[in-house]
């Protein structure tokens, strides 16, 4: 009886929590936001700095190929099956950077979902879960990846300098978001917010799947 009337008042005190909260939304969840994206992800051989820089000559020039073809996509189908038709210029633009460098490390190119930790871009940020990813994988793939978003395409706004452009981010990511979707992955509340946003809709989720 006591286990009881303790986890409905811990069941009252999250609802109400999550009521007078108007940053947190319950109707939207990980999955619902993923089901509207392509990541992309460039992984590096190694952590060592020139391993590190070659992994930004891979992007900056993958980007500058696919950069035109994607920018104008209105749909995530449709952006993937650029990126399906392009993967083969794309794999052999990442070999040509890697061999004008001087290394000889192989390159593998994959569009399928992967598991991700919470990731930060501008002012957005992912929840941890399985997103569908376009990933280049440099050598043994052991070092830090670069990341960004290819549909909505993110990656595209003066990314290449390290720029990113808050209203432009926004803007993409509610064109494929509704606004509790966008809710969940906006962090321009504190980064202590956020975990307590994502905390509040895992446990709902749990509450009433």
């Amino acid at each position: 009886m006591k286990k009881f009337i303790l986890m409905s008042l811990t069941i009252i005190i999250i609802i109400s929590i999550a009521l007078n909260w108007s940053k947190v939304s319950v109707k939207a969840n990980q999955k619902d936001v993923a089901g509207k994206l392509i990541r992309f992800h460039v992984i590096a051989n190694s952590d060592g700095k020139i391993d590190q820089a070659l992994k930004l000559k891979v992007r900056d020039s993958v980007l500058k190929y696919i950069s035109p073809k994607l920018v104008d996509c209105k749909s995530i189908g449709e952006s993937r099956e650029i990126i399906k038709s392009e993967d083969a210029n794309i794999k052999k633009i990442a070999q040509t950077v890697i061999k004008n460098n001087g290394f000889k490390y192989s390159v593998a190119t994959t569009l399928s979902q992967e598991n991700f930790p919470v990731k930060t871009y501008g002012n957005i940020t992912l929840p941890q879960g399985k997103y569908e990813a376009y990933r280049i994988i440099i050598g043994t793939g052991s070092g830090k990846n670069w990341w960004c978003v290819m549909f909505p395409p993110l990656c595209f706004v003066d990314i290449t300098k390290g720029n990113v452009s808050y209203a432009k981010t926004e803007k993409e990511m509610k064109t494929v978001l509704s606004d509790d979707e966008y809710n969940l992955v906006d962090n321009t509340v504190s980064s202590k917010e956020i975990v307590v946003k994502f905390k509040l809709v895992e446990i709902f989720s749990k509450l009433f799947s």
